[in-house]
């Protein structure tokens, strides 16, 4: 139990590690996006929805550089919890998706969640935030 009352002291590689993996999921998700810009409007990809799209191809991989960095974590984040919630409305209400069916909006809660708990913890010691600006 010991070891158990010590893991705190794990809490910077903690943020580290979510930090990557929010980060690539964003990287990943955010780069498969450029496609769209090869793409014209359509009856099935309006031109509004496209335009978000396409934005998103470059926010995304710039949040997860950021992230990968902890740099300007909680701004950052703040984005990526703001660009979930637009997901989850887009799968669950205009989608009608369930929570877990195929294309459902399970992982966009982790995500949002992982960057609500980045909105309130911040990079961590590992981070540029802190080597910048003692965050």
């Amino acid at each position: 139990m010991r070891f158990l009352a010590n893991l705190h002291q794990l809490s910077d590689w903690g943020l580290l590690a979510l930090r990557l993996g929010v980060g690539m999921s964003f990287w990943v998700h955010g780069t498969s996006k450029r496609a769209m810009w090869k793409m014209a409007p359509s009856p099935q990809m309006p031109a509004g929805f496209l335009s978000t799209l396409r934005l998103l191809s470059i926010v995304e991989p710039l949040g997860a550089a950021a992230a990968f960095a902890g740099f300007l974590m909680q701004p950052v984040a703040v984005g990526f919890v703001i660009i979930m919630l637009g997901a989850i409305r887009l799968k669950a209400v205009q989608m009608h998706r369930g929570f877990s069916a195929d294309g459902g909006w399970e992982l966009d809660l982790v995500l949002l969640s992982a960057g609500l708990a980045l909105v309130s913890l911040g990079a961590g010691a590992i981070s540029l935030d802190r080597l910048l600006f003692g965050l």
